[in-house]
């Protein structure tokens, strides 16, 4: 890092000859020959993206998760045991399940690598002498190239010509306002701050320049930040973690399970031990939820498909949780939370503070006294300023086309002042042609003035200034008010400082005019090379401050709203001032004005103990560098914190791709940037954030509502293989294994996607993140799995088995061990079961809520799955090979009837118990209430 320094310090100080001979090139460039000899030896001039794995592999990895693996060593057992067919299935879900995820990661980076924007696309270079049109990417060190407004930045390079050039590094930066670059070298404050230097992914907001290229590619800045980006190693995400846990643990419940069955099976109902092993293997796949992963995998693409309809689009499935367990925010504040576009506020003269309406550059406001309208030619001192802000600019702003944006072609900050003039009612056109300019003193960082002269009348010139109040102010000696000139006295500087620290306090902006008119001279040429900087702004009067800010985003306020009562912390971290910072965080309800401000300086200085307990209060980041975001975004993963950080310039990179979940830009965002972001923003909007944030913490929601769906029906699987055990063979198998994939792989498959598109419950934004050491798997999800519908489930299940034999004389005679009685049995098992999920799907839509309230036909697709097992169940029962395969027979009508009957009662139960639930959670929180209002 300090080496880099250095090397840029040595390329803004050297003079401009002694760099030409270092960089073997002349100031009309190289020539051709040489410049194909340097694109030979440096490159393209291009940001070589991280290397992709290829396609092979990413489709290979979709099946080498532990829960496939698992899938893949029961299939082969299964094929072991001579039971081909159930390794068949299983092997198939295994297929179909990697299949599909790897469309849907590859559908996403299609769209992804859509948005991804190139580097300028051709640039005026000199080349043999002549200046000519080039693709950007064939530019090489010792180019000599022209700059003017609107011009992208290229490569690295140090001025050689300039003219009020003014340069956006807000990609670069995070500082939202444009720097003033010169030829002379003046080293300016914080990163990138060089006057004469120019830096690839900036942007030329005002004046023309010709430079030399002394860096491309990845050797520039912007390159050096995307490597460092691309260091990063990508880490498993919070869900894919917690799905490794869950099938470990079901893993080892079903193999522990195999294993006592399969001993039991030996030595207590001495079975031989290739029926043992097929018995335990039965028991295994009871209890290994092989259609989770398929149900998990579709419920995250049905995720990621919503979010696209929300403006956000995900470059990985799993992104989609993680999302929903942010526990912190750590966002840019240009472009990000503000609009990135100045805007006129305020007027403010010795006589009158105005208001000025309408936001964005178009010309959709008016100004304001005392809330009534007030056109030009009404007031003489807003008059004159109106005619100071329109004359003393070199900003043009471009009518939108359609629904495209207006196009700047200068400042952001003049635009403003442009816009400012169109509200007044003044015609800048008419005015310009009667009172031309003659002369300009263009703007530097070191006086921060800037002046224009213009022609007033055939005897009079008048000289415009605007600048910062603190470096105009001293250089006047009168005042206007009221459209009379008088004296500036000590009172009327106090009210001016008074006026601009007010409006600083709310983090607006100030730029103040002044103007002089001189009596024109015989030589008129002459007497314009005598208005320098130090005879034109003197003896200046002092007219008014224009106040603007760089709005807010509209939806940002009730985005932040969601955020905080979500328990969800945001972290401004910007390369804007301090005070800046703080006022725009207080202004949108981001932290209190009690909030600690902590500058880039300090934060080098602060140690890693300091910093964690700063992080722990209220914060805001200022005046910070790229490898400072990356140590907060590290800082607060260590104190157990899941970390989303947005942006969109390529300070931002680093730490988007170190956070667990990296928000890029899609309208703004740079391409290094969205390369190292899980999700990008297609509309630039924070509000979109926060819609992610609730459809993730809804992803995780349905997954365990599918979760305690599909492992409820483990028990009435594995309770008929334990009648069997137990009664050492007495009573024969009330469900083949066969039947048990049924309802693994067949009947709760569609009920079971169907729960992952279920919508939000009411208050899921009320609720502060999961902790991150709660697991999918919690105790409530295995009460309700197995204690409660579970429970029930095998009741009726195993009730159903015995009421078929009962019809058939038992207990007079054995329970069937073969034959159509046999068949039946295990049959009216499997559809008793299959029923009880019918009642299950219906009640697992809803946590506490009504399943009325949220419509009890509001979700088509639960229905469709519903649907879909009566008629799967249908389809066994009554078509020859499959009865023959499935071991299942035709079902009576009666046999349709007892079935129907099934869910209703336990539906009604659930209900029941989930009004319960509401009434007790209802009183708790207005006990918590009452307490609050008596302490």
């Amino acid at each position: 890092m300090k080496n880099e320094k250095e090397t840029r310090r040595k390329f803004a100080t050297d003079p401009v000859p002694d760099l030409m001979t270092d960089l073997h090139t002349t100031s009309t460039g190289l020539t051709q020959k040489e410049a194909d000899d340097r694109l030979e030896k440096y490159g393209e001039n291009v940001i070589t993206r991280e290397k992709q794995q290829s396609q092979l592999l990413i489709f290979l990895k979709n099946f080498t998760s532990v829960m496939a693996i698992l899938l893949w060593v029961s299939g082969f057992v299964a094929i072991l045991s001579g039971t081909l067919e159930l390794g068949i299935a299983i092997w198939l879900v295994n297929i179909i399940n990697g299949v599909f995820s790897y469309w849907q990661e590859h559908e996403a980076q299609k769209a992804t690598d859509s948005l991804m924007k190139m580097l300028p696309a051709y640039t005026q270079v000199y080349r043999d002498g002549k200046l000519q049109q080039i693709n950007a990417t064939k530019m090489v060190p010792g180019d000599v190239f022209n700059l003017q407004a609107g011009n992208a930045v290229p490569v690295d390079a140090r001025l050689i010509k300039a003219t009020s050039v003014q340069v956006d590094q807000s990609a670069l930066t995070g500082e939202s306002v444009p720097e003033s670059k010169k030829v002379a070298f003046d080293a300016g404050q914080g990163e990138f701050a060089e006057s004469n230097l120019v830096y690839a992914g900036t942007t030329v907001g005002a004046g023309t320049a010709t430079a030399v290229a002394f860096a491309t590619g990845m050797n520039t800045e912007f390159g050096r930040i995307a490597a460092l980006t691309q260091q990063q190693k990508p880490s498993l995400s919070p869900l894919q973690l917690e799905l490794n846990r869950l099938t470990k643990q079901i893993s080892l419940i079903a193999i522990g399970l195999g294993l006592v069955f399969f001993v039991s099976a030996i030595f207590f109902v001495h079975y031989p031990v290739a029926q043992s092993f097929i018995f335990a293997l039965g028991m295994i796949v009871a209890f290994i939820p092989e259609g989770l992963l398929p149900t998990v995998t579709l419920s995250l693409a049905q995720g990621v498909q919503r979010m696209a309809k929300k403006h956000a689009l995900l470059k990985d499935l799993n992104s989609v949780e993680t999302l929903g367990e942010t526990t912190v925010i750590c966002s840019d504040k240009t472009g990000t939370l503000t609009q990135n576009q100045m805007t006129v506020d305020h007027i403010w003269t010795p006589a009158h503070s105005f208001t000025v309406t309408g936001q964005d550059f178009v010309n959709n406001g008016e100004i304001q006294l005392d809330g009534k309208p007030i056109k030009y030619g009404t007031d003489a001192d807003l008059d004159l300023l109106i005619r100071l802000v329109a004359f003393n600019n070199d900003t043009e702003v471009e009518p939108s086309k359609g629904s495209a944006r207006p196009k700047i072609l200068g400042t952001p900050t003049e635009a403003s002042l442009v816009i400012l003039a169109q509200k007044s009612g003044i015609d800048t056109k008419a005015y310009s042609i009667t009172y031309p300019r003659l002369k300009e003193l263009p703007f530097d960082s070191d006086r921060k003035r800037m002046t224009t002269i213009h022609q007033h009348d055939d005897h009079t010139l008048s000289i415009c200034t605007k600048g910062s109040l603190s470096d105009l102010l001293p250089h006047c000696d009168t005042i206007q008010e009221n459209g009379k000139v008088r004296p500036l006295t000590e009172d009327d500087k106090k009210a001016i400082d008074d006026a601009n620290r007010k409006y600083a306090s709310l983090g607006l902006r100030s730029i103040a005019t002044a103007y002089r008119e001189v009596p024109q001279e015989t030589d008129k040429e002459k007497q314009l090379d005598g208005l320098t900087i130090d005879t034109a702004e003197t003896n200046l009067t002092f007219v008014g401050l224009a106040i603007m800010s760089d709005p807010p985003r509209p939806e940002i306020y009730e985005a932040i709203k969601k955020c905080h009562r979500a328990s969800i912390k945001i972290i401004m971290v910007t390369g804007d001032s301090s005070l800046t910072a703080k006022s725009v965080a207080v202004k949108i309800g981001l932290t209190s004005d009690k909030a600690r401000v902590v500058t880039g300086g300090e934060l080098d200085s602060m140690s890693k103990e300091d910093l964690k307990k700063a992080l722990a209060g209220e914060i805001i980041f200022a005046r910070v560098a790229p490898e400072q975001k990356y140590k907060i975004v590290s800082t607060l993963q260590e104190m157990g914190e899941i970390v989303a950080s947005t942006g969109d310039g390529v300070n931002d990179a680093p730490a988007l791709k170190k956070a667990d979940i990296g928000v890029a830009m899609g309208v703004t965002g740079t391409d290094v940037a969205k390369d190292a972001a899980d999700m990008i923003l297609t509309d630039d909007n924070f509000a979109s954030i926060v819609a992610a944030i609730e459809e993730g913490r809804t992803v995780y929601s349905n997954i365990q509502k599918f979760l305690i769906y599909i492992l409820n029906s483990n028990l009435p699987e594995a309770v008929p293989s334990a009648l069997f055990l137990f009664s050492r063979g007495a009573i024969p198998l009330p469900l083949t294994v066969m039947q048990i994939l049924t309802v693994d792989l067949g009947t709760d498959m569609m009920p079971a996607l169907g729960l992952g598109s279920e919508k939000a419950e009411p208050g899921i934004m009320d609720k502060p993140p999961r902790a991150r050491d709660a697991h999918l798997m919690s105790k409530t999800v295995l009460w309700k799995a197995f204690a409660w519908y579970g429970l029930i489930a095998s009741i009726i299940s195993s009730g159903a088995y015995f009421f078929v034999n009962h019809l058939n004389g038992w207990p007079l005679k054995g329970l069937a061990t073969s034959g159509n009685t046999y068949v039946m049995a295990t049959n009216m098992t499997l559809a008793a079961i299959i029923f009880c999920q019918i009642a299950a799907a219906m009640n697992c839509r809803t946590e506490n809520a009504s399943v009325f309230k949220a419509g009890l036909f509001a979700n088509k697709l639960v229905w469709f799955g519903i649907v879909f097992e009566i008629f799967l169940l249908a389809l066994l029962s009554y078509t020859p090979f499959l009865q023959e395969l499935f071991h299942t027979g035709p079902l009576a009508p009666t046999d349709w009837i007892f079935l129907a009957i099934i869910p209703i009662p336990l539906f009604l139960i659930e209900e029941g118990r989930k009004w319960l639930n509401r009434r007790r959670l209802a009183a708790k929180k207005v006990g918590k209430r009452t307490i609050v209002r008596y302490i």
